[in-house]
């Protein structure tokens, strides 16, 4: 059998569209683990990234964090973590975090310090707070970027997601892991679909997210 005849077998069982081990139960749990790491990610990545951008400084320090963030391997640091901490959603959040935080960081980062100076100064020169300098005047202008970030963390935190099933946990690679032990194909390749379509539709909201956030003057200009 080839890949699209396993993909198909997979996905016309009935058996595999209910209960626990259900596709609706395993991309539900899926989409939680990949919303809690991002947002836990951007809890972290955004506001020093637009700091940093802001002031123009630290840079260096978020090159060589982001660095080291990427050159840890996702599935050894998850085993290491399930050593320390043991069972439970806490040693796949940190693997996953620690992935999604270096894009994020850094391209936040870059966003706001490609903002054209001069309407920068002119809103210095009119009296208006840093605060309001960041958000009201250089966010704007950043937010292409900074949501290309925020995409690049999702799509990586989507596709890393499946570590979780290697400590018993669930998601879509549930069906990887058991299908692999199990040697059954069809599950192999039906978990590994998924995953790819998650990956696809995380690239569709995004893209409807800067259609709807970003105005149509940045958009141009970019």
């Amino acid at each position: 059998m080839n890949v699209l005849n396993f993909a198909h077998a997979f996905f016309s069982d009935s058996a595999h569209w209910h209960g626990y081990d259900g596709i609706p139960t395993r991309l539900a749990e899926h989409v939680k683990y990949s919303l809690e790491a991002l947002l836990f990610a951007a809890l972290i990545g955004l506001p020093v990234g637009l700091v940093t951008g802001h002031y123009g400084r630290g840079g260096n320090a978020l090159a060589l964090i982001a660095t080291a963030g990427r050159a840890l391997p996702s599935f050894g640091l998850l085993v290491l973590m399930f050593i320390w901490i043991g069972f439970g959603l806490v040693p796949v959040m940190i693997p996953l975090v620690v992935l999604a935080v270096p894009p994020i960081l850094v391209t936040t980062y870059e966003a706001v310090r490609s903002v054209d100076p001069a309407p920068v100064d002119a809103a210095r020169g009119m009296g208006m707070p840093e605060a309001r300098v960041l958000f009201q005047v250089e966010l704007p202008v950043a937010l292409p970027l900074v949501l290309s970030g925020l995409r690049t963390a999702a799509i990586q935190i989507v596709s890393t997601a499946t570590i979780a099933a290697y400590v018993s946990l669930g998601g879509l690679g549930r069906y990887i892991i058991d299908g692999l032990y199990q040697k059954d194909y069809e599950k192999v390749v039906g978990g590994a679909s998924l995953v790819a379509g998650l990956a696809l539709v995380t690239l569709v909201v995004f893209w409807a997210a800067s259609r709807l956030t970003v105005s149509p003057g940045v958009r141009r200009s970019g």
